[in-house]
């Protein structure tokens, strides 16, 4: 029902309870009166004839032998006024029997004084019969309070007396009539109001419930409702009152389970992928789901972005054809999600649109037709491209605005490797205010630096001498520290693999491009992993903290400058079951993780995310100067 509709039952409501309450008071003040006024009745010809005769009394000479009846009308005198009542007509030469008419006393007695006078033989007469006049009656209206009769005034105590008789019939008639327009009013609201409100049939009901707009209003104001029940926001709270702060003072170095995105419509035997965090939102983060093999008639890949004040149900749900096994948020546009797929295409989503992508690459040899492991974007709010890479070496170059095809594709291939010369990638990274240069990460173990471009002393393509030898298997993650402090640490990045090891690289300056092959070797190792460790991120604030996700479920938070040899901080998360990726948002405050199970978790590292200014950076580059190889033979 519209608001206007409902507003319009509203106001006959309110008139139909106004009417009853006026009815109800006409009522009162009827009973109230009925002691002094005798109720009204109408009043037909021949009582209003019986109240003459009982006011004036019988006419004279009436019973008289001899005299002879006329029709009972009223006569007039020659000057056209009503007379008394009489029934006997008088000869025209005859005088008049003078009447006086006295209006003393309450009960209007009239006295009349009879002259003698000689009783003629009457004889039979032909005389004129006049009507009445017709008088003019003024109806009663609902806005009229007095009655305002119009006629010239009565010489005679009878004329007053039919007057006030007829404007009594006229109220009392049109009282009748304006309570029975009441009745009708009020059962026609009634009958009104029970149709508006009626029971909905079965039918009714499903085509309501499945009204697209309908739909829409259930789902924006369920999700709002959600995010009030999980706010912990205590609305109790009493600010007047003080609090005493006697806890631990190790409390905030604890690492606390802020929430668990779950769903078992979205989440049931399907695994997160990625996952990625909102850049104008802190509270959206966004993962990726691959193929439910026991639903077949469900989306093969999901993406669901959820909202931390509602854990119950994501904000958006999109789907694609093929596993989603890459997703971010634009950093650009706050309503675009860009995914990359097993089948090789690029999905891109708007949340202002379905569930559908808006835009998609061709499944052709002009794009990816291998996995698509890693994307990234690189530039400014003016210039910026998406970077993808797949699995069989090709990296690819796209305007966000059009995905018919890339703007540049360019195939990494390695002269060296005996059976195939593509280069597999699995993990993918630009160092800080880079957007040319990128390290991969690949299946062998290697890691390479590549240039989109030519530049100076390079070709565009695969660095073919210098190669990052240290892991025994595929590498899962690559990612370069963060510019965020007053020392350089961006030729620094983490990786992480499958043979249960984390390792610390320097990338090789760019000004000095190799010549023949040359190996490089890890600067350390972290080598506490009970399993395979599937992700590695620096922290975006602090500049020697990182984090890592593995096999066994395990988060673990590593800093430098309190000890290399083993993490500070060791998690269990979840059911203990793998998780395969690590997210910080901006502050570096929640990392969410990504659980083989479907679950997302965000997780609080407390006060562990405050760098202590330019010590922590200080300390930091003592670490790293102090560092050296721990013992991998690293071959050329």
């Amino acid at each position: 029902m519209s608001d206007q509709r409902r507003q319009q039952i509203e106001e006959k409501k309110a008139k139909l309870e106004a009417m009853r309450i006026a009815r109800k008071n006409r009522q009162i003040a009827r009973t109230s009166g009925a002691a002094d006024t005798p109720p009204a009745r109408e009043l037909d010809r021949a009582d209003m004839d019986r109240v003459l005769d009982d006011i004036l009394g019988p006419p004279s000479g009436t019973g008289s032998p001899g005299r002879t009846h006329s029709p009972s009308v009223n006569q007039f005198s020659s000057s056209g006024r009503n007379s008394p009542a009489s029934n006997v007509p008088l000869d025209r030469g005859s005088p008049r029997p003078p009447y006086a008419v006295s209006s003393g006393g309450t009960d209007h007695v009239i006295d009349r004084e009879m002259t003698p006078r000689v009783v003629l033989d009457l004889i039979d007469i032909q005389q004129d019969l006049f009507e009445l006049p017709q008088k003019t009656r003024t109806m009663y209206e609902k806005h009229i309070q007095t009655v305002e009769v119009e006629t010239e005034a009565p010489e005679t105590v009878e004329d007053k007396i039919r007057q006030q008789l007829i404007v009594q019939q006229t109220l009392e008639s049109e009282r009748i009539a304006y309570e029975q327009a009441l009745e009708e009013e009020a059962a026609k609201l009634d009958r009104e109001i029970e149709q508006e409100v009626r029971e909905l049939s079965e039918e009714e009901r499903a085509a309501f419930l499945s009204d697209p707009k309908v739909v829409d209003f259930v789902d924006d104001s369920t999700k709002i409702f959600h995010r009030v029940l999980n706010d912990h926001y205590n609305y109790m709270s009493d600010y007047t009152q003080g609090t005493e702060t006697g806890g631990d003072d190790s409390e905030g170095r604890r690492v606390k389970r802020v929430c668990e995105f779950w769903n078992e419509r979205y989440g049931k035997n399907r695994s997160i992928t990625d996952v990625d965090w909102s850049p104008k939102f802190p509270e959206l983060t966004v993962a990726s789901y691959n193929k439910n093999h026991a639903a077949l008639n469900e989306p093969a890949g999901i993406v669901a972005v959820w909202n931390t004040h509602s854990v119950e149900r994501p904000e958006f749900v999109f789907h694609s054809q093929s596993d989603v096994l890459s997703v971010m948020f634009s950093p650009f546009h706050s309503n675009l999600i860009f995914g990359g797929t097993y089948s090789g295409q690029i999905l891109l989503w708007d949340n202002r649109s379905k569930h559908l992508p808006v835009l998609k690459t061709p499944l052709s040899a002009a794009g990816h037709t291998h996995p698509v492991y890693a994307i990234q974007m690189v530039g400014t709010q003016n210039a910026h491209n998406l970077i993808t890479s797949s699995t069989d070496g090709t990296v690819c170059s796209w305007l966000v605005d059009m995905l018919a095809q890339p703007q540049e594709t360019l195939e990494l291939i390695h002269a060296g490797h005996n059976k195939t010369g593509e280069v597999a990638i699995t993990a993918l990274d630009f160092p800080n205010n880079e957007t040319t240069t990128f390290w991969v990460g690949t299946e062998e173990g290697n890691v390479y630096q590549a240039n989109r471009y030519d530049r100076a002393g390079a070709k565009a393509g695969l660095n073919q001498y210098d190669v990052y030898k240290g892991h025994s298997g595929p590498v899962m993650g690559l990612h370069f520290h963060p510019l965020a402090g007053p020392v350089d640490f961006s030729d620094l990045f983490l990786t992480s693999s499958v043979d249960w090891t984390v390792k610390l690289w320097r990338a090789k300056s760019l000004a000095k491009p190799s010549t023949a092959p040359q190996a490089i070797a890890p600067l350390y190792s972290f080598d506490e992993a009970d399993d395979y460790v599937y992700d590695v991120k620096w922290h975006p604030q602090h500049p020697a903290l990182f984090g890592t996700v593995d096999g066994s479920g395990k988060f673990d938070l590593w800093n430098l400058n309190t000890d290399t040899e083993v993490p500070v901080v060791s998690t269990s998360v979840g059911s203990g079951r793998a998780i395969n990726k690590l997210q910080w948002n901006k502050d570096g405050r929640h990392a969410a993780l990504g659980g083989s199970d479907g679950k997302l978790y965000v997780y609080d590292i407390g006060d562990m995310a405050t760098s202590r200014g330019e010590v922590e950076w200080s300390e930091m580059q003592k670490v790293v100067a102090g560092i050296h190889t721990n013992g991998v033979e690293v071959g050329r």
